[in-house]
């Protein structure tokens, strides 16, 4: 019995080979497990529950529904580029949305599952940023728009990104020390698994008397990884295609 934890697919029409990993993993590796946790970022950006037509989507949630009816429970949780995803998606895929934190007891060991971009409080402009989008008011308001419109407005923000990420250091969109300190503090000690920052590694934190393990997972844009979790061990999972990975860090804070 083991689950499988995965981040940052950014799967789109425009990233075939992307996409073909992902369906080689669904097909091969996830039937195994038990349960499949997509935590952020499965797609590139999602516009709102009514683009689900697309041929691209259909077939990405014919996917995940076709694992689900075989048996693997499917949890999504939403990514800094895929917030937008409501029940209409989680239906399509058989699948449950989670709370970003969610603590839960995974084969004996109480674990925090986030995304990630929460912790990365050192660039205060994209949490400034992450505050107004997460607004229900504000999501209300913008799901009002005629769809195109709103596919074009995330492409020209997702432009913006692109151009002002040139001008940050690696440091600033990677978590913060005390950020990651202060939610294991909250949810008492337990081990924290999250994506968003691309650098895949599994880090041990020794806080307070306590020791915590923190997994972080890789993009499949250049570390597509899985996270293979049971009741005896943790360890990285080869993706079924995908070039061969040197084993991420292992740090000690």
């Amino acid at each position: 019995m083991h689950s499988l934890l995965i981040s940052d697919l950014h799967l789109c029409a425009q990233r075939p080979d992307t996409t073909r990993l992902f369906q080689a993993f669904i097909r091969h590796t996830a039937p195994a497990a038990e349960a499949l946790y997509i935590l952020g970022d499965l797609f590139e950006y999602w516009a709102g529950d009514d683009d689900l037509d697309t041929a691209f989507h259909l077939e990405i949630t014919q996917t995940l529904r076709a694992l689900a009816e075989h048996g693997t429970r499917i949890f999504i949780m939403h990514g800094n580029r895929d917030f937008l995803m409501r029940k209409e998606l989680a239906a399509a895929c058989h699948a449950q949305l989670l709370p970003d934190p969610v603590k839960l007891d995974l084969y004996g060991t109480p674990t925090l599952l986030s995304h990630g971009d929460a912790l990365c409080t050192d660039d205060t402009a994209y949490q400034e940023f992450r505050r107004q989008v997460r607004d229900s008011t504000w999501q209300q308001q913008f799901l009002a728009i005629p769809l195109p419109q709103r596919k074009a407005q995330i492409e020209g923000l997702r432009a913006q990104s692109s151009a002002e990420k040139q001008h940050k250091s690696m440091d600033i969109m990677d978590v913060n020390l005390q950020a990651v300190h202060g939610i294991l503090q909250a949810h008492a000690y337990p081990r924290l698994i999250h994506g968003h920052t691309h650098r895949p590694a599994h880090h041990v934190h020794h806080l307070d008397g306590h020791t915590c393990d923190r997994w972080v997972l890789g993009d499949w844009d250049t570390h597509a990884n899985a996270l293979r979790c049971d009741a005896n061990s943790m360890r990285w999972e080869n993706i079924p295609g995908a070039p061969a990975q040197t084993e991420p860090p292992l740090t000690l804070i």
